[in-house]
């Protein structure tokens, strides 16, 4: 069975009610990004911080997985399917996908300030000031924050050089060190991309750009792949 490897972005989830931080009318024209997703941010004024992801945990549980999510749930029929995820949403679990690897955090866990190690499942509910972990310290978003190591990433790079397929969904690869794990894809492996607008590659390769969003661009994809297999 082949490997195919999966990075999706903000617009996997965007037709899924999930606003997104860069488009027009995203959450960076109505938060200033210093203010709610860095770790001074965290240190100047918790309280701010911590609604700001209530508010995005609120979001997400009126949310439902799209047909784009389901289709990539689908493929594990036919491909080893293994989903490098730079959105914080539960949506592709909830549509059945089953090796999903959360590249920037889970909104819908928690873990401790003093130990990064000591991480609680949240679920849909609000982090208040003085919910704390075991060890005394206060709860925070189990986000990486702008400034912050992104600890996954060792293991995605070791994921896609191991992909025979690699496709990138909804996202613009402007964001590092996500956009630079194409660049990890065996020279043998076929490269996909599926994103409604064009999309500057940062790699020197054959890239096949289906330009569409995902509910629609999963199910050609599918049916290429259906074929080329």
């Amino acid at each position: 069975m082949k490997r195919l490897i999966v990075l999706t972005g903000a617009g996997m989830s965007s037709e899924s009610g999930i606003r997104t931080f860069r488009d027009s009318g995203g959450l960076w024209e109505e938060y200033d990004v210093s203010e709610v997703a860095t770790p001074m941010a965290w240190v100047k004024n918790r309280e701010l911080v911590l609604r700001f992801y209530n508010e995005r945990r609120r979001q997400l549980a009126a949310s439902k997985p799209n047909e784009g999510h389901f289709g990539l749930a689908r493929l594990e029929e036919y491909f080893d399917v293994h989903i490098i995820t730079q959105n914080i949403d539960d949506l592709h679990e909830r549509a059945g996908s089953t090796k999903i690897l959360h590249l920037h955090g889970e909104l819908t866990k928690a873990r401790s300030t003093v130990d990064p190690s000591l991480i609680y499942d949240l679920g849909y509910k609000d982090i208040n000031p003085g919910d704390n972990c075991e060890k005394g310290s206060q709860l925070r978003p189990h986000i990486v924050w702008f400034g912050e190591e992104v600890p996954m990433m060792d293991e995605a790079a070791n994921l896609t050089g191991n992909a025979d397929i690699f496709v990138v969904v909804g996202s613009s690869l402007n964001v590092y060190p996500a956009a630079g794990l194409i660049s990890y894809a065996p020279a043998k492996a076929s490269l996909w991309l599926i994103d409604p607008k064009e999309v500057v590659i940062p790699i020197n390769r054959k890239v096949e750009v289906i330009m569409e969003k995902a509910s629609t661009g999963i199910g050609i994809l599918t049916e290429k792949l259906l074929k080329m297999a």
